[in-house]
């Protein structure tokens, strides 16, 4: 499909159903890129609510950068991942330290912050800067395999990636890039998920059970009632675990720098 054609649906579909969030209306760059990091392994319209109570109890980097892990782990409590809170309060340091508290503005310049890769980098630098970056996830993905790639499996983001370089709106790519994703979350909605043909498509592993819910239920008794031995611990979570299960989960989280050992006794890092 030529370019012209291309830019035309993508366009069509957005000026008559495209999206609002908050952070399209606030485009303030600490808010964006507070809301890349939640967006990343949670729906959107989940991650709304917590957004917007972010916002208004940290609008900028220097407030996040004062307030206690454990107060922001509370904050984030039913997100998951919390190694991405504990992201967003390093990058809040050091835009603070070191940036006198301005975002970063190229993907160069993102990379260097905790936790941010090559997507977070892109999408940060053109939904907050208007920056014609390249970048692809999920629901792009679906669009870029919808109408170039139709019938065809394996296809890798190495191919993708220059195609959506070319098809790129230089003039206002924080558009072209909101379009495509909402053009791709209703595309999953109405025709099988055209992200199956991508050769990076996994299934995400079950929740219940897992080391993740392990994790999530130890940071909320850790929250609530800190510090805390092993064994008070083990007690006090919400889900069932063995204990090779629990300690395990317990390590995970020392070695993530989200909790801390003293004496025998554990609580969120300070």
């Amino acid at each position: 499909m030529e370019r012209k054609k291309f830019r035309s649906v993508i366009y069509s579909y957005y000026d008559e159903q495209g999206r609002s969030f908050p952070w399209r209306r606030n485009l303030a760059p600490w808010g964006i890129l507070v809301s890349e990091f939640m967006l990343q392994q949670t729906q959107t319209e989940r991650a709304v609510s917590y957004w917007e109570r972010w916002m208004e109890k940290w609008p900028t980097a220097a407030c996040l950068d004062k307030a206690p892990l454990e107060e922001v782990l509370k904050e984030w409590s039913g997100l998951g991942y919390n190694r991405r809170a504990m992201y967003i309060k390093e990058c809040a340091n050091i835009i603070t330290t070191e940036h006198k508290g301005i975002v970063p503005q190229t993907p160069e310049s993102l990379l260097e912050l905790p936790g941010i890769g090559p997507y977070c980098s892109g999408a940060i630098s053109c939904f907050a800067y208007n920056y014609p970056s390249v970048f692809i996830e999920t629901n792009i993905r679906a669009v870029m395999l919808h109408f170039f790639f139709k019938d065809q499996e394996g296809i890798k983001d190495s191919e993708l990636l220059p195609l959506l370089e070319k098809h790129l709106d230089k003039e206002n790519p924080r558009k072209w890039y909101w379009a495509l994703m909402d053009y791709g979350a209703a595309l999953k909605k109405t025709t099988p998920n055209p992200n199956r043909r991508s050769a990076h498509y996994t299934r995400q592993s079950a929740f219940k059970g897992s080391l993740r819910q392990i994790r999530g239920s130890l940071i909320r008794s850790l929250v609530k009632c800190s510090p805390a031995a092993p064994e008070e611990l083990r007690k006090s979570l919400d889900v069932k675990t063995d204990e090779e299960e629990f300690y395990q989960a317990l390590k995970s989280l020392e070695k993530d720098s989200l909790v801390a050992e003293a004496g025998g006794r554990y609580r969120i890092k300070q």
